[in-house]
């Protein structure tokens, strides 16, 4: 198949189950032994860790990612409410008596309401710098983009919407490292996916989380696998469920120690463990034998 501009989301329901281990392996085993030009998107903006895992990542460009935040003049308000009627985030306070009215930039979703609702033009609109985009060169074939949110705000999904806005004009493969769980997040990050990967492990909260990552990406019509990381820590009831939906299982992962100590030490597993690499030979050969585009 062609895989120009072909978009891959790596997802899971919780935190902690190999997402980003998948991202990153798979990202270098693209570029460096499928020789393809390779994109990868750090999504996690709250936490990103992706360049963490390359020794020789190149920062090269540091871009300001600005959120418009509208902003009332007291002067001109009435205190009708109005604006705080049509704001669905609760962003807005406006208290009448004590001729107070303000804007909390943290849970302002930029969505334009208070503008429609103010009949007073007391409403206008300010830049807030709400984080950036960080671009590395990991290799020749091999680039990272990273979204990193400034600490105490809540404007992860437009930070994501331009990040992923970003990646959408490079050539090659393009794969998201998605934030954990299913959130409005998470549903940004996996809009402009060609194909989703659920990473999960066999225990209780993988089995729950899974089925909400599942019927998330199915009710967002997407073509996606699980990939089971931990394989071997013996949980019948998660076969059991994948079995039951017919999930198709592109890997199967199994639990090593020398995986979390390699990991710890920020090293890619398919260089760092023997044998490690088949697994992504395995799911590439999966992913764009049964993908088109």
């Amino acid at each position: 198949m062609n895989s120009k501009n072909f978009k891959i989301a790596i997802a899971s329901g919780k935190g902690g189950t190999g997402k980003t281990t998948v991202a990153v392996n798979l990202a270098h085993y693209l570029a460096h032994d499928r020789q393809q030009q390779v994109l990868l998107v750090d999504c996690d903006v709250e936490e990103p860790n992706d360049a963490l895992f390359f020794a020789d990542a190149q920062l090269t460009a540091t871009v300001p990612v600005l959120l418009p935040v509208p902003e009332i003049d007291t002067q001109k308000c009435t205190f009708c409410r109005a604006c705080v009627d049509y704001c669905a985030f609760n962003a807005i306070t406006v208290i009448p008596p004590l001729r107070h009215a303000e804007v909390s930039p943290e849970l302002c979703h930029s969505c334009g309401a208070c503008l429609y609702a103010c009949r007073d033009g007391a409403i206008t609109e300010k830049d807030l710098h709400i984080g950036t985009i960080n671009t590395f060169r990991l290799g020749n074939d091999l680039q990272l983009l990273e979204g990193r949110l400034n600490v105490g705000l809540a404007t992860q999904t437009p930070l994501i919407r331009q990040l992923t806005g970003k990646a959408k004009t490079s050539l090659g493969t393009i794969i998201y490292d998605a934030p954990p769980g299913t959130s409005c997040s998470v549903v940004a990050t996996l809009a402009g996916a060609d194909f989703v990967l659920l990473v999960t492990e066999p225990t209780p909260f993988g089995l729950h989380d899974l089925k909400l990552a599942v019927e998330l990406v199915r009710s967002m019509d997407k073509d996606f696998a699980v990939v089971i990381n931990k394989s071997d820590k013996g949980f019948g009831e998660m076969q059991q469920y994948l079995s039951e939906e017919a999930l198709p299982v592109f890997v199967t992962i199994p639990f090593d120690r020398e995986i979390a100590r390699q990991y710890s030490g920020s090293r890619l597993l398919i260089e760092s463990i023997e044998g490690y690499k088949r697994h992504y030979s395995e799911m590439a050969g999966k992913i764009f034998e049964t993908t088109t585009v």
